[in-house]
């Protein structure tokens, strides 16, 4: 029955996550070609620089060809680094997010719904934000910088979507230097409303501690154990009402683990009460999701 359910789970999950896939792919191309091309303002990470390739190739040789393209071909090698240092589920879904952008992106037309560039830098980096961050929420991402980025997150800590703002200078730079500093100012206002709608969807950096008051907790204790990698505290509990005897299970999540979290533990005790608590930092050893792998395969080798 187990094995049916982890199934079940499994194939949820592969169907919620090509949702995403096809969600992610239509948000860049509906930001770049009604938002972003048209008001001459540059994107986040490789689909900024695909843009500035595309808009130097058609200024300065006439020659136009379409961003899509570019987006592909910069994800490559990048694509690469996904797969040799993140992991194959990651890179796999990254991939078909990229094929869904170039796709959409050639597909769609590129038009303009208003001349007025802020709003275009506003709409354009907000719904270029929701796909990248639903993408990095459902555990893999739109290509180009963001797996740089999240590559970075993994060994630096810090949030994805401070690096992203971090790695985008090159584009901004070029963007005044070579068209006009208008664009260029356009651009950073467009990738800080991209890096604030990624850091309020995609929320991994950010830690919270959840207390469980449960009956089972023999049962609860190995799943958070082996399935989320996370280390429980157990507290002996007594309810105040019912008088009945419990134990309470405290450890500490990310919020990306959060919905899984509560999806396990209903599983097990459905009658469990939980409740989580914003944690403002911690110290000691918090497994991150490469650790959290390797614990995995070394406990299934044995």
């Amino acid at each position: 029955m187990k094995w049916g359910k982890e199934v079940n789970i499994q194939y949820s999950n592969g169907l919620r996550r090509f949702i995403i896939v096809i969600f992610a792919g239509a948000a860049l191309a509906l930001g770049l070609n009604f938002f972003l091309l048209p008001g001459n303002i540059f994107g986040a990470g490789l689909n900024g620089i695909a843009q500035l390739v595309s808009a130097i190739l058609k200024k300065t040789i006439g020659i136009k060809v379409d961003t899509g393209y570019f987006i592909f071909l910069l994800n490559v090698p990048v694509a690469l680094l996904g797969f040799l240092k993140i992991g194959k589920s990651f890179t796999f879904y990254s991939i078909l997010t990229v094929l869904s952008t170039t796709i959409l992106t050639i597909l769609l037309p590129v038009q303009r719904l208003t001349a007025d560039p802020l709003m275009n830098a506003l709409f354009g980096g907000v719904i270029t934000g929701v796909g990248v961050g639903y993408s990095l929420k459902y555990g893999f991402s739109t290509g180009g910088m963001d797996i740089v980025a999240v590559f970075l997150n993994k060994t630096t800590g810090r949030s994805v979507g401070f690096l992203m703002l971090a790695t985008n200078m090159i584009i901004i730079l070029t963007a005044g230097f070579y068209f006009s500093w208008q664009s260029a100012l356009y651009t950073i206002i467009s990738n800080y409303a991209l890096t604030r709608v990624v850091d309020s969807i995609h929320t991994s950096h950010q830690k919270i501690t959840a207390f469980v008051v449960t009956a089972k907790a023999a049962a609860i204790l190995p799943v958070i154990q082996h399935t989320l990698v996370r280390g429980v505290t157990v507290l002996p509990s007594k309810g105040a009402y019912s008088g009945k005897e419990s134990q309470t299970l405290m450890t500490v999540l990310t919020r990306y683990e959060l919905y899984r979290f509560k999806q396990l533990v209903s599983q097990e005790d459905p009658t469990a009460f939980i409740n989580f608590v914003n944690t403002a930092d911690i110290a000691g050893n918090f497994a991150d999701s490469t650790q959290q792998e390797q614990i995995k395969a070394k406990v299934s080798d044995r």
